[in-house]
């Protein structure tokens, strides 16, 4: 099946975090038309095995494909580090992910060579921000921390809660005691506790967040491919998930605003 200017690109992510890089496409993109996908039945996915992870990014982009998309975004750290090698082989569109974007952005930004990541346990244990940014620069310091309590409270909506504030700063004592300059939110959850992180670490810390790069290396991508929409098209967007839609839809609205008014159901597996 041969891909087409006007289709739309396929988005995914365990959740709703995943739409903080579908805003950016929206910034960025503003003519493609998006399918985003939130598999809110089985969030989160980074306590969950590589081979898990790997089973459900088959199945979602599996229905993606069958929807027509150009191209597939995983909007999701955990399934870049254990699925973009599968589906790049599965699929013969362009999937791209968010660790090499990010872990560029961060190397970028980093003035004194000590970079912090943050993600979930699947993210941090794969090792794939590591190897990242050590191939843009093997000599960097790089300080790692698993978070796993964070996606359910963003999920919750418990983002401005005191509990978070204390399981943040918890969490980010390891960087704060490395003197890191530049920290990397590896879970596309994390920029709704942006605000946090910086009264946490200090307005000398960067906080990098690959949304921005990923939907840049989107662009990039479609072009290289020939696949970028028409300047005059009007894209039309849907947003699908797998369970809870209505609270889909309430925290979505945080990232979107008025572009999310209606979110579908389906569950996969």
């Amino acid at each position: 099946m041969v891909a087409h200017r006007s289709a739309p690109i396929g988005v995914f992510d365990s959740g709703i975090g995943g739409l903080t890089v579908v805003s950016e496409m929206m910034r960025q993109l503003p003519h493609e038309s998006i399918i985003y996908f939130g598999d809110t039945a089985r969030v989160p996915y980074g306590p969950k095995s590589p081979d898990t992870v790997r089973r459900y990014s088959h199945e979602i982009t599996s229905f993606l494909r069958a929807e027509g998309v150009k191209a597939v975004v995983i909007a999701c750290n955990t399934a870049t580090a254990h699925a973009l090698p599968m589906l790049r082989e599965e699929l013969s569109i362009p999937v791209i992910g968010v660790v090499e974007p990010g872990a560029r952005a961060a190397v970028d930004a980093s003035r004194g060579g000590a970079i912090g990541v943050i993600g979930t346990k699947g993210t941090i244990a794969s090792g794939a921000y590591e190897r990242a940014i050590r191939a843009l620069a093997p000599d960097i310091h790089i300080t790692v921390r698993a978070c796993p309590l964070l996606v359910p409270l963003v999920e919750e909506g418990w983002t401005d809660a005191e509990a978070t504030g204390i399981i943040a700063r918890e969490y980010l004592a390891p960087m704060t005691d490395a003197h890191i300059d530049t920290l990397v939110l590896g879970c596309t959850h994390y920029p709704l506790l942006k605000p946090l992180f910086a009264r946490i670490l200090g307005s000398d810390v960067r906080l990098i967040d690959s949304a921005r790069e990923t939907a840049a290396e989107t662009g990039r991508v479609l072009d290289a491919k020939s696949l970028r929409a028409d300047g005059s098209a009007t894209p039309r967007h849907r947003f699908i998930a797998s369970d809870a839609p209505q609270q889909f839809l309430e925290l979505g609205q945080r990232f979107l605003g008025s572009t999310i008014d209606r979110v579908e159901t389906l569950t996969l597996g």
